[in-house]
């Protein structure tokens, strides 16, 4: 049964308490208390969407017939398990902290072959940033309908626009994106060959031109316009990027 396949584990727990404890401390009228609960908000929310991304791909594998991602620990949303931590889940965390775009996380190895169609290997690729998407939303709802002090509101609107970030950076069609995974198994087979050989270094391309080009205007703008379709509060969401960054 599925629910006896889900095991949530201790330490996504911590990561839900962390981002909890910052909310709380993000309600205090306190500039010190404040600017942490932010932090706090920030980075531990993100370390827990990042979880719930993967474990959105793993759910969807399972269902569509890969069974062993249960051995393999993906579905207790513990990151210990992930094939590279430190890539999954470390240096995301890092370059949100500095300031940067928020890096997807290669963590969760799917066996495709066992996958019953493509139409379900497209849904497994799309269920991480889909997953994205909705926390976005879901935040932007709750900021807007929950009155709640500024501090609360700007971090829980920062993170909710990374949320956003992270579903448009992830949706692209680029080798290596799940965006490409998505389309993947519709392609020729040349065409995913040339897919496997520009995997590792493609988004690697991509994040330079985002962040030294104008394309990084321009992907960022396109960011802003789904922020603000589902909801997002453009002012808060700056406040608690500036307090977020302040506290680097």
């Amino acid at each position: 049964m599925m629910n006896s396949a889900v095991r949530v584990s201790p330490l996504f727990l911590a990561l839900v308490a962390a981002t909890v404890a910052g909310g709380v401390l993000a309600t205090f009228p306190n500039t010190v208390a404040i600017t942490t609960g932010v932090v706090l908000i920030v980075l531990g929310g993100w370390a827990t969407s990042l979880c719930l991304h993967e474990f959105g791909h793993a759910l969807t594998a399972y269902r569509g017939g890969d069974l062993s991602v249960r051995s393999k620990g993906y579905l207790s949303l513990d990151p210990r398990h992930y094939t590279d931590p430190v890539l999954s889940i470390v240096l995301p965390l890092l370059f949100v902290a500095i300031g940067g775009i928020p890096l997807p996380g290669g963590a969760v190895w799917i066996n495709h072959h066992a996958l019953r169609t493509r139409r379900v290997e497209s849904m497994v690729s799309l269920a991480g940033p889909l997953t994205n998407l909705v926390l976005g939303i879901a935040l932007t709802a709750v900021v807007v309908s929950v009155p709640m002090p500024e501090g609360l509101g700007s971090g829980l609107s920062y993170l909710a626009y990374l949320q956003v970030i992270a579903f448009v950076l992830n949706i692209l069609p680029i080798p290596g994106l799940d965006g490409y995974g998505a389309i993947e198994p519709w392609l020729s087979g040349p065409a995913r060959e040339f897919g496997e050989k520009a995997r590792p270094w493609a988004p690697l391309v991509l994040f330079a031109l985002i962040l030294a080009t104008p394309l990084g205007g321009l992907f960022f703008d396109v960011s802003y316009l789904l922020f603000d379709a589902v909801g997002g509060d453009a002012g808060l969401t700056a406040t608690g990027m500036s307090t977020f960054r302040f506290w680097m």
